[in-house]
């Protein structure tokens, strides 16, 4: 009965010890890597020649949106 308690209570701090785990390296990722935002959207397209206009944009934003999903 003790092992069966024991292994219970290891089995649950390793799910809560894995979960708080990677929920910081997620933190860490997206500080590192912010998602694309429409102001970095208009910068590629100015760095790529060409004139960025809203409706490109916001097309641009959906399509990566749609694909995220």
């Amino acid at each position: 009965m003790l092992y069966v308690l024991v292994f219970l209570g290891g089995a649950l701090a390793g799910v809560a010890g894995g979960f708080f785990l990677a929920r910081q390296q997620m933190k860490d990722y997206f500080k590192k890597n912010p998602p694309i935002n429409e102001e970095m959207l208009r910068t590629m397209m100015a760095q790529m020649g060409q004139k960025p206009n809203e409706a490109k944009i916001r097309q641009m934003m959906r399509s990566m949106q749609k694909a995220q999903k």
